[in-house]
């Protein structure tokens, strides 16, 4: 009688404890006082249905007009500030189509996929130079349809917009209200599209390691799930082992009622 109390006792505190949340810790190897290199971060390169906001600076604002037509929501100061209207992102720009093309006024379709922002920058302003449409054309390029998508064990999934560009894993969940109790941080996924394929690769946000991921920079159109540490039950599986934790619950409490009434009689 005594041992058949004993284990059910052991069972209760084994399924008492595994019921416990993990705690979460990030980056636990990280020590004080030491320098960890952190890599440079890498420069985002356009995506077919990238938007593109291309902005053709010039003192001769006349001539640098044309070629503003694909930027309703982009003003110009006096000074040479950019400035954009937050509603009229989703509206201007520069769509790439499926085959990594734009069509730019005066220079008409340019292949865009795979350059970075930069080298877009310089290609068109090179252009506009040398076909001696805008002798001092300066252009600035940016992306405005800058999206992660983020899933699994986070406190807000769903798609997050990204206005500055920029952004890394951290940040991301972060700004999604970071993740639930039942995340597993050792197993955070990242799935990337380029021109061969989709490729995924994983985090281990535990590790100061993860600085050195070629997925801590974001880029666009990333997939971002965190995988949960325990399997979630079912509203059937959940009720059942409700009734479960009920029984164990009640046959332990009348198992130690047993044991300690024949221990007074004795």
């Amino acid at each position: 009688m005594k041992k058949n109390v004993f284990l059910l006792a052991v069972c209760g505190l084994v399924m008492t404890s595994c019921m416990i949340p993990e705690k979460l810790s990030y980056m636990r190897d990280i020590k004080p006082n030491v320098r960890y290199s952190i890599p440079q971060k890498p420069e985002i390169r356009i995506q077919p249905d990238d938007r593109l906001r291309i902005v053709v600076l010039s003192e001769q604002r006349d001539l640098a007009a044309p070629f503003n037509t694909g930027v309703g929501g982009t003003q110009v100061s006096a000074g040479g500030e950019i400035t954009t209207r937050t509603d009229a992102i989703t509206e201007e720009g520069y769509l790439v189509d499926r085959e990594g093309n734009i069509e730019f006024p005066g220079l008409g379709i340019l292949r865009v996929e795979g350059s970075t922002l930069h080298e877009l920058s310089d290609e068109i302003q090179s252009s506009l130079r040398r076909k001696s449409m805008l002798g001092n054309a300066v252009v600035a390029v940016s992306l405005l349809n800058f999206k992660i998508l983020l899933m699994g064990e986070i406190n807000s999934i769903g798609i997050l917009s990204v206005p500055e560009g920029k952004i890394t894993l951290l940040e991301a969940i972060l700004q999604s209200g970071g993740v639930t109790n039942n995340a597993s941080i050792k197993d955070v996924e990242v799935t990337r599209e380029d021109e061969n394929g989709l490729r995924m690769t994983k985090v281990d946000l535990r590790t100061v390691s993860m600085y050195n991921s070629p997925v801590f920079y974001l880029q666009q159109n990333d997939v971002v799930y965190v995988r949960p540490r325990v399997a979630q039950r079912t509203a059937r599986e959940e009720r059942g082992w409700q009734l479960y934790s009920i029984i164990l619950g009640m046959v332990t409490t009348i198992s130690t009622t047993l044991l300690l009434f024949n221990v007074y009689k004795k």
